[in-house]
């Protein structure tokens, strides 16, 4: 691996994938390594997923725009800067949640959207059910999040959406906590320019689309098991979809 191109310390380049970056930091390794243990209890699993995405958050925000200012100290006038746009951070449900408190702990002013997207159990392909989104992307800097990057298929079907939606690709970041070389490939042979960022990129997938060794069911883990169910929206014909006003 080398060392991503104006990245903070520790952020590599894939060698196959030079717009994956992966954080190794022993912060990084300590935490993930934690929450792939099976016998993390879920309010932990909560918190690591956090912690994680903190810090992932910080390198994949290294290049958004500043505007110069100035502020009053308590002595004098200091130049100062101020992020530009409002960042968006676009969850993918329901495990994506999981990596929101992490983000919103270093930009609390960022909005937040929802896309819904299931994992057919036969196919393994993506099915949106539920989408909320500003009106327009024009001009929005984006980050998705989801914990795992397995197939690829919600993560494609994600950004595809926002590209639909006036998105432009150099304004979308794809965050996971851990890939599967599978994941990977379909995210870049579907999104080549996509800027993405990671923890670890695993061995591979299983029959059953699941990332080894991995750490289980993200949303399970997050939310309890048999949550994760075919959400009964998805069983209509229509997608839901809404404004954020």
């Amino acid at each position: 691996m080398t060392r991503s191109t104006n990245a903070p310390k520790g952020v590599y380049t894939h060698p196959d994938f030079p717009r994956l970056h992966l954080v190794d930091h022993p912060l990084v390794a300590d935490k993930l390594g934690r929450l792939r243990d099976a016998a993390t209890p879920n309010k932990e699993f909560r918190e690591l997923c956090a912690e994680l995405a903190t810090l992932l958050a910080w390198p994949a925000t290294a290049d958004l725009e500043v505007t110069d200012t100035q502020v009053a100290t308590p002595l004098d006038w200091s130049p100062a800067k101020t992020v530009s746009r409002v960042p968006l951070l676009v969850p993918i449900l329901r495990a994506g949640l999981g990596l929101v408190p992490g983000f919103h702990a270093l930009m609390p002013q960022a909005t937040v959207a929802h896309i819904g997207v299931y994992r057919d159990p036969d196919t393994l392909g993506a099915v949106p059910y539920y989408v909320n989104l500003p009106g327009k992307l024009e001009g929005w800097r984006a980050f998705v999040l989801d914990p795992m990057l397995a197939t690829g298929a919600s993560a494609v079907a994600t950004i595809s959406l926002l590209l639909e939606r006036g998105a432009r690709i150099e304004d979308l970041r794809y965050i996971s906590l851990i890939a599967a070389p599978e994941g990977v490939q379909a995210l870049f042979k579907a999104h080549p320019q996509i800027g993405a960022f990671t923890c670890a990129v695993d061995r591979h997938l299983n029959d059953h689309g699941y990332i080894v060794p991995g750490l289980g069911d993200a949303g399970d883990r997050l939310f309890g098991a048999g949550a994760g169910r075919i959400p009964e929206v998805a069983l209509h014909a229509s997608l839901r979809t809404t404004g954020i006003r």
